[in-house]
């Protein structure tokens, strides 16, 4: 059986690499994560044949962030394709206008906290308070769910903290930067393993390169989601 806590994502160039990569993972994956690198190459086209006439599962990363109006018009728009994640900023104008767009939808949306690829000397490049970074992201969530996320995206590594919120009781946490033992860590500063993410709370986890970067992408994501079996 497909373990669905594994997403994968298809951070290729366009829709046609895209398909060709779900193909050849085939059943080892249900859930696939279609980011905005991909949004001129057909990622929406691609979300919706998956979902379609595939079956799958799709997590539309978009990280939308705007006016609120402007945000929850893009939201409801979305909502029409029966997609199952989607992500916006935490700000809470920004979640609240979200969750006012995807109405009686089905889609989730998921706040994104800070990304994972960004490490404290980034947040102080970029004018954000001081302070622990795990503290903010935490702060981040909470502020974000009581605005009517329905999850939230952080780094493993805070995944412990979120899980711990009262606002957080049966939300998602969905943790990007999950690196399989021994795979390099990229451009993601704050990683752990499938195994350990899921154990501090994660409910699903995002794996991109150590999969379709793989000389055998179907092994790949077997040997994740087995590694997840014995979590």
């Amino acid at each position: 059986m497909t373990d669905d806590r594994l997403i994968v994502a298809l951070d290729v160039a366009n829709a046609h690499l895209g398909l060709d990569l779900a193909q050849k993972i085939g059943d080892a994956a249900s859930f696939y994560k279609i980011g905005l690198g991909m949004l001129t190459g057909g990622g929406l086209a691609l979300a919706r044949e998956l979902k379609d006439e595939h079956g799958k599962h799709i997590f539309l990363d978009m990280k939308l962030f705007d006016i609120g109006a402007t945000v929850e018009a893009a939201v409801k728009g979305l909502a029409q394709f029966d997609l199952d994640f989607l992500t916006v900023h935490g700000d809470p104008h920004v979640v609240r206008a979200a969750a006012a767009g995807k109405g009686g939808s089905g889609m989730k949306i998921l706040a994104v906290t800070i990304l994972t690829s960004l490490d404290r000397a980034d947040l102080d490049a970029n004018l954000i308070k001081p302070g622990d970074m795990r503290e903010i992201v935490q702060e981040r969530a909470a502020r974000a769910l009581s605005a009517g996320a329905d999850g939230v995206i952080a780094s493993p590594r805070e995944a412990a903290l979120i899980r711990a919120l009262p606002e957080a009781e049966g939300k998602l946490i969905v943790t990007p930067g999950v690196r399989p033992a021994g795979s390099a860590r990229g451009d993601q500063k704050r990683v752990a393993t499938p195994a350990q993410a899921i154990a501090d709370g994660a409910d699903h986890i995002v794996v991109g390169r150590p999969v379709w970067q793989a000389d055998d992408p179907r092994g790949a994501a077997q040997a994740i989601a087995a590694e997840l079996a014995r979590s």
